[in-house]
């Protein structure tokens, strides 16, 4: 009997990148690929690529747990997802990471920019308006976990340390601001005064590259001194800060590595986290058929890339396997442990257990032996770090600090053309909407941020009540 082309592995439902309806979705192995194929009445049959290593898009089910809710839901489940989003009852992940965007102003117009900000785009929030934001996310999660002050760029608002002030009188465990880093360099007072909001407060910084043609070409601008000056300052008050990397195939996916290396000799950053480009908001040079960037592709390329990390280290994040890897490393008397491979993989997922594992390198044991707490055999410790280890174990160290701390994450947020309903429904990084809904990020881009696509969304929720 003849055979197809491909192995049926699943099915789902996704979107039509060109019309946004809701459309039935195979999930199929060909060619060493993951490929979506679905096919929409109107723009007929479509094949996306949304995985290269096969093995570990089926592993990632192993990972999956519970799903943590909030305390409330804020909107009924009645079109079906992702037609409900606010969040609707239907959703199975509290908010992990909530982004609150204060003002719709930035002082550069990059050709990459999901919220298609700019120097006369939209409007500043008010006090009054973001302190509604940030209370409906209270209301939800009673003491959400990671609050990101976002824009536009927010360092341009007016009323700034009164918005920084307010969410530290808030119950919010981690506090960070989403900036391209101008202020920062131009501004060291600027950078002396966020220092004051330590602990429990981070800088996401954004950093894309060391060349000047791709930045140019993703942020309009060579910004190669803006950011080292920016590093400069945070360096100078070891204020802990992220670096945040937006991914394009072909642009600037081979600096991943030289990333990572600059990052580990930074005295202030605690991570990198790489974003592959969600074809949405404003792409003045990309093309999503050719150039987008996989999740598993960035894997790959991590472990191509860095002789630090191996595919023990880079795992599925529990809460949303699709959307998210994460690796752990700890700095230790000048040298860098790669810390995920010691996780006993019962215990990620429980994230309930205390056992972290390191019997075959002795360098790490006799470090961490003078740093925790309790140490049980040669072989296993049992360690508190204090929650700063993102869906690991529970452990106690009290002479660790979080500049001991290195982490890597790749961050997928899905668009139209991979977009897959059961990843979404458990997308745990969320935004406060102007209306003061909490929507996946994901979903946000897609059919809610601005009055255009929500008139969209309404044109298809009728269709799909037909």
């Amino acid at each position: 009997m003849p055979e197809r082309p491909y192995t049926y592995y699943d099915f789902t439902l996704s979107l039509c990148p060109h019309c946004l309806r809701r459309v039935e979705a195979k999930i199929v192995f060909e060619d060493g690929g993951v490929y979506m194929l679905k096919r929409c009445l109107t723009h007929g049959r479509q094949k996306v690529l949304i995985a290269t290593d096969v093995e570990y898009y089926k592993s990632i089910r192993n990972y999956v747990k519970p799903s943590e809710t909030p305390r409330r839901f804020n909107t009924a489940t009645h079109y079906g997802c992702p037609y409900d989003c606010g969040l609707c009852t239907d959703h199975e992940q509290h908010s992990c990471l909530t982004v609150i965007e204060i003002t719709d102003r930035c002082n550069l117009t990059c050709p990459t920019c999901y919220a298609e900000s700019s120097p006369t785009h939209g409007r500043h929030r008010t006090l009054e308006e973001v302190e509604a934001m940030v209370d409906v996310l209270v209301a939800n999660e009673g003491e959400p976990d990671v609050v990101q002050i976002s824009g536009g760029e927010p360092t341009l608002h007016p009323q700034f340390w009164e918005i920084l002030d307010m969410c530290k009188r808030k119950p919010i465990k981690h506090l960070m601001v989403n900036t391209n880093g101008v202020r920062l360099a131009k501004d060291e007072a600027f950078v002396a005064r966020l220092a004051t909001y330590v602990p429990a407060f981070e800088v996401y910084l954004q950093f894309d590259s060391f060349r000047k043609e791709v930045l140019e070409t993703m942020r309009g601008r060579d910004l190669r001194d803006v950011r080292l000056q920016a590093l400069e300052h945070l360096n100078k008050y070891n204020l802990s800060t992220t670096l945040v990397v937006t991914l394009q195939k072909g642009l600037n996916h081979d600096e991943i590595g030289e990333i990572i290396d600059f990052a580990l000799k930074q005295r202030c950053v605690r991570g990198v986290t790489f974003q592959p480009t969600q074809a949405a908001g404003r792409l003045d040079h990309f093309n999503p058929e050719t150039d987008r960037f996989s999740l598993t592709e960035v894997r790959q390329e991590i472990l191509r890339q860095s002789p630090l990390f191996t595919a023990a280290d880079l795992l599925p994040v529990p809460c949303n396997p699709d959307a998210l890897v994460m690796g752990y490393a700890l700095k230790l008397g000048g040298e860098v442990f790669p810390l995920t491979r010691y996780i006993q993989p019962a215990e990620l997922l429980q994230n309930s257990g205390n056992t972290i594992v390191y019997e075959h390198d002795p360098r790490l044991r006799n470090h961490l032996l003078r740093l925790f707490s309790t140490a049980n055999t040669v072989d296993t410790v049992t360690p508190e770090l204090n929650q700063l280890l993102c869906c690991l174990p529970m452990v106690q160290a009290p002479n660790l600090r979080y500049e001991n701390l290195f982490r890597v994450i790749i961050l997928q947020f899905m668009d139209a053309w991979n977009f897959d309903v059961r990843a979404v429904k458990k997308s745990c990084v969320h935004i406060v909407s102007k209306d003061l809904k909490i929507i996946p990020f994901e979903t946000m881009n897609i059919f809610y941020r601005d009055a255009e696509k929500v008139a969209r969304l309404q044109e298809l929720r009728d269709i799909s009540v037909l």
